[in-house]
């Protein structure tokens, strides 16, 4: 093998080590947030054989599926295709609202809230949004803050959009659960 095509290999075979280890590893901005968080799982989000993000869980030990709101987590969306912030917002409401009622004022701030906060994304974008227990929620955009929602009903419901029991997409939230701990992952069991 002549020696540019042998570096050449060598950096590809580089590259795909990196890309695996990054997969594993959680990204800067939890490393401050959640300093001992590790994945828990991962999954692609197609709708009507379009793919729409790939999301991964970042939970800290002790993490328990029957009690997400009661711990500090991160999910992680990267876009495989580009969403205006708008929309982004509107199908979160209308997720939210498949858990619980929400009234016509909460879901008029909550809206307004998210639609300050969330960008118009493009395939690539990784959204980000951290649990911040008894607190709400903090979001950031490929490692940039983007800013808080200070209210722990709308973290329970908007993260509920993933890993409550009512979500609209059961597959997905075993998924995201699938590297938990025994312990926690017996409280998954014990979920509808």
């Amino acid at each position: 093998m002549k020696p540019l095509a042998r570096q050449a290999v060598l950096t590809g075979a580089a590259g795909l080590l990196s890309l695996q280890v990054w997969a594993n590893s959680p990204p800067v901005e939890l490393r401050v947030a959640l300093p001992t968080a590790a994945l828990a799982g991962q999954a692609k989000l197609t709708f009507w054989g379009f793919d729409v993000y790939q999301a991964s869980l970042w939970v800290a030990p002790g993490f328990s599926a029957s009690a997400y709101a009661d711990h500090g987590f991160a999910l992680e969306l990267v876009y495989l295709r580009d969403f205006s912030g708008a929309d982004i917002a509107k199908r979160s409401l209308a997720e939210m609202a498949r858990q619980a009622p929400i009234r016509d004022e909460q879901a008029s701030r909550w809206g307004d809230q998210m639609r300050a906060l969330f960008p118009d994304v493009k395939a690539g974008d990784r959204l980000t949004g951290i649990h911040l227990s008894g607190v709400g929620a903090r979001f950031v955009i490929n490692g940039r803050p983007l800013g808080e929602i200070v209210d722990p009903e709308f973290a329970r419901l908007f993260f509920g959009i993933w890993l409550s029991p009512q979500t609209s997409e059961p597959k997905l939230r075993l998924a995201l659960l699938r590297q938990l701990t025994p312990a926690a992952a017996a409280t998954l069991a014990t979920t509808p």
